[in-house]
């Protein structure tokens, strides 16, 4: 490893220092590829946006964004640490996106515990709700029931009530008979 490697502490535009797990990884890939002397150009840096000067790049709001490493000068080492500073920030945002790729499957779990929840609170409601109906039905049907008995016994306590109301006339009918044939028997002679 390369004495600057050690103690150089690289940072990004928002002046967060690199973690001490990163720049030892930095230091290593560094010792990597100078060993291998393969080290890749990066002649395709203008896919990133950079400002045309640090004094001239708009702060960024709240949101984070990568950092943009600046044109390097064409030594080898310096686009080594360029390179090996590319891949440390793809690592970081790798990680990041892992972390929210979590908090979006946990968010979606939780939704899904939540609607499945919902759905079996509803599903309970719509029994009971049918069980109601179905007793709102029987009591319906008890009380049709109930209705043709009452008007049964209606019509047969008026029959009831014509046939004793015939039967008294006809007493009534006997008795003046029965007297009318009785009176001569008691008649004197």
């Amino acid at each position: 490893m390369s004495e600057p490697a050690r103690h150089y502490q690289a940072q990004d535009s928002n002046g967060r220092p690199t973690p001490g797990p990163l720049r030892d990884w930095l230091a290593a890939m560094k010792a990597a590829t100078t060993s291998a002397e393969q080290a890749p150009a990066v002649e395709n840096v203008a896919a990133f946006e950079r400002p045309a000067s640090p004094e001239k790049a708009e702060p960024q709001a709240s949101s984070w964004s990568p950092r943009v490493v600046p044109p390097p000068a064409r030594t080898e080492s310096a686009e080594d640490s360029d390179v090996s500073e590319l891949m440390a920030e793809n690592l970081m945002l790798k990680a990041k996106l892992k972390v929210e790729s979590d908090r979006y499957d946990q968010l979606q779990g939780l939704l899904a515990q939540e609607l499945r929840r919902l759905r079996s609170h509803v599903e309970k409601e719509m029994a009971e709700l049918h069980d109601l109906r179905a007793e709102r039905d029987r009591l319906t049907e008890l009380q049709t029931i109930f209705v043709e008995k009452l008007d049964e016994a209606r019509a047969r306590s008026e029959s009831d009530a014509e046939a004793l109301a015939q039967a008294s006339s006809d007493r009534d009918l006997w008795m003046a008979r029965a007297e009318a044939l009785a009176q001569p028997l008691f008649q004197k002679r």
